[in-house]
């Protein structure tokens, strides 16, 4: 999800909430911490080197359960951000503490903001000689459809 998709989704709701990936829900009384601009330089193992920029949202919990973050509030804090730090339309990645500081992709279900799990991934598999990755099938279902195909009735042919 990138900024822009985030304001617009905001602006249709009443209130806010982030679920995380095994379907509980963020406390009521976080608060977003930061929204900034994260830039990564890096070379891969294959030599290249690359940049990377993406927006972070710091979600934290505090014991402040009087306040809740509003939509608009939000929208505001987005948008100071951008004019400030000149962010632009990036991907947001956000932050959470969980039993480390965990980094969600974020999605929306028309609901709730969904924070989606993130992988990491060789960017040179070309270099690397990494091989495809094959699904594996046991001999008993190849063999399964070796019969069903190759009957006189299956018109294979």
């Amino acid at each position: 999800m990138t900024l822009e998709q985030i304001k617009q989704h905001l602006k249709e709701l009443d209130t806010i909430a982030f679920q995380l990936p095994d379907g509980s829900l963020v406390p009521r009384h976080f608060h977003v911490t930061e929204v900034g601009k994260i830039t990564k330089h890096f070379i891969d193992c294959g030599g290249t080197i690359r940049n990377e920029e993406v927006v972070n949202f710091q979600l934290w919990e505090a014991n402040d359960y009087d306040h809740r973050l509003h939509p608009e509030k939000l929208i505001h804090i987005i948008e100071l951000s951008d004019k400030l730090l000149n962010i632009g339309d990036l991907n947001i990645e956000v932050e959470y503490q969980g039993t480390t500081i965990g980094k969600y992709d974020l999605d929306f279900d028309g609901i709730n903001f969904l924070l989606t799990t993130k992988q990491t991934d060789c960017l040179a598999k070309n270099n690397c000689k990494i091989p495809e990755y094959k699904t594996k099938t046991s001999l008993s279902e190849l063999r399964k459809e070796a019969d069903n195909c190759c009957t006189p009735s299956s018109n294979c042919c």
